[in-house]
């Protein structure tokens, strides 16, 4: 159905697009040549560059591809409407051939003045908003908790995405950003790379300098097992996925693939459960299994649950495992696009996909927060969603 819908945008995007823009031109024929050869390097070498190039040339190429689009898509739905009020009101009432092709010639204007909007806004979600990370601190109030926890510390960071990364610096940054919040511990929810696990290898000492009196804990997100590549064999796909582990334990996090740990302070204990993971939509593996992260645990335990899929909660989590006070997870992004006005306005596409989509919900006794994500995929940028440290201060249930 996605691949459909995808088609459908690019023709209507590229048709409208060419009528409107062709209107303009004072030699039709010439423009008509350089518009289908410039389409056709277009689609090939999005294509060729998914299939022959290494990441960061192919992430680039998604870049120009889809500020192209966009822009086409602005032109293309503006040249509709405004052809559609002109062809209205030419039924209605008619008027001469003069002010007819006046009319439409303003409207072939009014399409490309529409194009601006999203050529700037996603040139501007690529250079200047990619990368400016917020903080974002939040008092969740846990029933029964230990006292020697009250004013615990989690940093949450999530979807990394190194595979996306253009420099070093962006990583530094957002590292340096985590330790001056002086974490008691450091959660990391999944999707380290885009594809393969030798994305992460350049960035590995970056990523040693993450550190906290507790440690860090981590789990896999859909991306970190290398369902979306293309291996050679399955044994390969395998080994990629032995790596990703590796990785983990010699970065010094301690990877929690459907088990728990407890974190002691003070002679008081909370657990942290982690599992592989678990989306509720089809077109995401359920690799998790909480019923082996519980094996040995008791019913008093305050327990916290890594899961990078948001769904997860909505659906096993509250539905089965209702002693789970709180749910860390990322995966949306927020799609990397949205308008968020706190206080007034919090909307993105990803609402329509996921009920928790990005920052902090409740569901009965239980919550989840869902972290927008560090890094970015597919398109480099992110346009009013701004990439997260989640700084969660642990509270008990009584305060104010």
């Amino acid at each position: 159905m996605a691949p459909l819908i995808l088609l459908s945008v690019v023709l209507f995007s590229e048709i409208f697009s060419y009528f409107a823009i062709k209107r303009l031109s004072k030699n039709k024929k010439k423009f008509k040549w350089y518009w289908w050869v410039s389409v056709a390097f277009l689609y090939s070498g999005f294509f060729l560059t998914r299939a022959v190039f290494a990441n960061y040339t192919r992430n680039w190429y998604v870049n120009i591809f889809a500020i192209i689009i966009f822009t086409k898509l602005a032109v293309a739905l503006s040249f509709v409407i405004s052809e559609f009020i002109r062809i209205s009101k030419q039924t209605i009432r008619k008027s001469s051939q003069e002010t007819d092709l006046s009319r439409r010639k303003f409207n072939s204007n009014l399409a490309l003045g529409a194009a601006t909007i999203p050529f700037f806004s996603l040139n501007w979600g690529l250079f200047r908003t990619a990368y400016n990370f917020r903080v974002q601190e939040e008092k969740i109030k846990i029933p029964g908790l230990p006292k020697a926890f009250e004013g615990f510390k989690i940093v949450q960071i999530s979807d990394i995405h190194t595979g996306s990364l253009q420099t070093h610096h962006q990583l530094q940054k957002a590292i340096e950003i985590v330790q001056e919040q002086h974490p008691d511990i450091i959660c990391f929810t999944g999707d380290l790379v885009n594809n393969r696990t030798d994305e992460v290898y350049p960035y590995m000492e970056d990523l040693k300098k993450l550190n906290a009196p507790h440690g860090i804990l981590s789990v896999l997100g859909n991306h970190d097992y290398g369902d979306y590549e293309t291996w050679v064999s399955e044994e390969a796909k395998k080994q990629n996925l032995a790596e990703m582990v590796d990785v983990h334990r010699k970065l010094g996090w301690n990877l929690l693939l459907n088990r728990h740990i407890p974190v002691e302070k003070d002679g008081e204990k909370i657990v942290f459960l982690g599992v592989e993971n678990w989306g509720a939509n089809l077109h995401f593996p359920k690799y998790g299994k909480l019923n082996e992260a519980y094996q040995g645990l008791s019913g008093e335990d305050v327990k916290i649950l890594l899961s990078h899929d948001p769904s997860h909660f909505d659906t096993e989590v509250t539905e089965s495992y209702k002693d789970i006070c709180l749910t860390l997870s990322g995966h949306t992004h927020g799609f990397q696009f949205g308008i968020e006005i706190p206080g007034y306005i919090k909307w993105s596409p990803s609402q329509y996909i996921y009920k928790q989509w990005a920052g902090l919900y409740k569901k009965g006794q239980q919550q989840v927060y869902v972290n927008r994500g560090l890094g970015c995929l597919g398109y480099m940028g992110r346009i009013g969603i701004r990439p997260e440290i989640t700084v969660i201060t642990l509270v008990p249930e009584n305060t104010v």
